[in-house]
C-alpha cells in the first residue's frame, strides 16, 4: 500500500508544471539541471519519498526550483516546496563530522552563488559562536578523511586552489569585501570546482590537504562577508571553515578562523564573548609560530579594550609586540604572512583609544599607515580610526587634516566597516560643520561609496 502524500505543495507544484502523472520525467529533468554539481541519479523513487516527507539537500532544493520555474514560466521560491528550513539552514551550528561540515559548506556556497535568500535570516549569534569554539577545541580529531569517490583529487589539483584563494584574498584587500558579485564568483568557484573535489577519491593525507585548502577559501568568503556587513553569512561560512580545518587538523589555521570571529564580534559590540574567542584561539594554538601569536594577542587586545579591561589589554598588547619581534626566527602558515607592524599598530589605536588613551593612541598613528599599495581596505580603516581619535581628543583641524586624506584613501573600496568608520567620524565633526574647514570634509566624505 502507498504511503500517504505529506508534501502537498511539492505535490502541486509538480501537478501544475505537467510532472504530476511523469515524476520519472521530472527526475531526469532534475539530473540534467543538476550536471554542474555531478552526476545525479534521482529517479521516480526519489520523487516518490520526496513526496511523502524527505528532505533533499538545500542546492537540490535550489535546483527542483529552478526546473519547476522554467515549466511554469514563472519564478518558484525554494520555500514553496514545502520542505521547511533544514537544520543548520541560516544557522551557525558546528558541524559534528568532517562529512556533515561538507554536506554545510555546498548548502552554504550554493545559496551564495544562486543569490538564493536562507530560509532563517539572523546576525551574529555569540552563544553559537562559543559553542563552535568549544567543539573545535575539545572534540575529538577525525580518524580519517579519505573518500572512495567518483573523481581522483591530487596535490596538484590542491595547490590551484591556494593560489585561488591568493587571488581572492588580494581582490579583498585592495578593494573590499562589498561587491556581491565578487563574492558570488567566488562562491560559484567553490560550488563548481571545490564541492565536487571534496566529494571525490582521496587519501587520508591529500584529504587533509583538500579541507584546508577549502578551509582557507570558505574563511576567506566568510571574511569578505563580514567586511560586506552580511554578519550572518560571515559567521555561518566561518563556522563551517573552523570544522573544515579541525578535519585538516591544522590547529593554527582553526585559530586564525576563531580570531576572525572574535573580530567580528568586537565588531559589532560583543566584547566580552570576543575576547572568550580569542582566548579559545590562543589556547588552542599552543606552541604557534611567532606571527601567529602576534596576530592573535592584538584580536584579544581590542576585545580587551572594547570592554575596558585596561591592564589585560596593555598585558596583550605587550605580547603581540614581542611575539612580532621574534617572527624572523620562525617560519609561519603563507596566511598570516599578511600580518606585520602595521597591523599591530592598527589595533593598538584602536584599543587604547576605546580606553580613552588618546595620547598614547596616537603614537601608533605613523606605523598604522605603512603598508603596502594593495592594502587599501586596511589603510582606509586606520586613517578613519586616526581621524576619529584626533576627533575625540578636541584635536579638530588634525581630525580634518586625516578626514581628507580618508576621502581619498577610501576611492574605489567597498567596505561596510570602512563605511561605519565613515559615519562615526561624520557624527564626531557635524556639530562643528559651521567651521569651514569641517564644513569641506563633511561633503568630501559625503562621497565616499557605499559598501555595495
Amino acid at each position: 500500500m502507498a504511503r500517504p502524500v505529506t508534501n502537498a505543495a511539492f505535490e502541486a507544484l509538480l501537478h501544475a508544471a505537467g510532472y504530476g502523472n511523469a515524476h520519472a520525467a521530472f527526475a531526469r529533468q532534475l539530473n540534467h539541471a543538476g550536471r554542474n554539481y555531478g552526476t545525479w541519479r534521482y529517479d521516480a523513487a526519489s520523487v516518490y519519498w520526496w513526496l511523502r516527507g524527505r528532505r533533499p539537500a538545500e542546492h537540490v532544493q535550489a535546483t527542483m526550483a529552478e526546473t519547476l520555474a522554467r515549466k511554469l514560466g514563472r519564478s518558484v521560491a525554494v520555500l514553496e516546496l514545502g520542505f521547511g528550513a533544514g537544520e543548520g539552514t541560516g544557522t551557525s551550528i558546528y558541524p559534528a563530522s568532517a562529512g556533515q561540515a561538507i554536506d554545510a559548506a555546498e548548502r552554504l556556497w550554493t545559496t551564495l552563488a544562486k543569490h538564493i535568500r536562507p530560509p532563517v535570516s539572523g546576525t551574529f549569534d555569540s552563544g553559537k559562536a562559543l559553542q563552535a569554539a568549544l567543539g573545535w577545541r575539545y572534540d575529538l580529531p577525525d580518524k580519517t578523511v579519505s573518500r572512495n569517490g567518483r573523481q581522483p583529487v591530487t596535490t596538484g589539483d590542491i595547490q590551484s586552489l591556494y593560489a585561488l584563494a591568493d587571488h581572492f584574498t588580494d581582490l579583498d584587500r585592495r578593494h573590499g569585501g562589498g561587491s556581491p558579485h565578487t563574492r558570488a564568483l567566488m562562491a560559484d568557484f567553490l560550488v563548481r570546482q571545490v564541492a565536487l573535489m571534496l566529494r571525490g577519491n582521496y587519501t587520508d593525507v591529500v584529504g587533509r590537504d583538500l579541507l584546508r585548502a577549502a578551509a582557507t577559501l570558505s574563511g576567506q568568503l566568510a571574511f569578505m562577508s563580514y567586511d560586506a556587513g552580511d554578519h550572518a553569512t560571515a559567521q555561518h561560512h566561518t563556522t563551517v571553515a573552523l570544522r573544515l580545518a579541525k578535519a585538516a587538523d591544522d590547529r593554527l589555521h582553526g585559530a586564525h578562523l576563531l580570531a576572525n570571529l572574535a573580530a567580528q564580534a568586537v565588531h559589532l559590540g560583543h566584547a566580552r564573548d570576543a575576547a572568550r574567542l580569542a582566548e579559545a584561539a590562543i589556547d588552542g594554538a599552543g606552541r604557534a609560530p611567532a606571527a601567529v601569536l602576534a596576530r592573535l594577542y592584538t584580536t584579544a587586545a581590542t576585545a580587551y579594550g572594547q570592554s575596558g579591561e585596561r591592564r589585560a589589554c596593555q598585558v596583550a598588547l605587550a605580547k603581540a609586540e614581542r611575539a612580532l619581534d621574534r617572527t624572523g626566527l620562525s617560519v609561519g602558515p603563507r596566511w598570516v604572512n599578511y600580518f606585520g607592524p602595521a597591523h599591530l599598530a592598527g589595533a593598538a589605536l584602536r584599543c587604547l583609544g576605546d580606553l580613552h588613551l588618546y595620547t598614547q593612541a596616537l603614537r601608533h598613528a605613523p606605523d598604522a599607515i605603512t603598508l603596502s599599495s594593495q592594502n587599501a581596505r586596511t589603510r582606509a580603516l586606520h586613517t578613519a580610526l586616526i581621524a576619529t581619535i584626533h576627533a575625540r581628543a578636541g584635536d579638530t583641524d588634525a581630525a580634518c587634516d586625516w578626514g581628507r586624506k580618508l576621502a581619498r584613501h577610501a576611492v574605489g573600496v567597498h567596505s561596510a566597516r570602512v563605511e561605519q568608520r565613515v559615519r562615526e567620524l561624520t557624527a564626531m565633526l557635524s556639530p562643528q560643520q559651521a567651521l569651514p574647514q569641517v564644513s569641506e570634509v563633511l561633503y568630501a566624505l559625503s562621497t565616499v561609496p557605499a559598501a555595495t
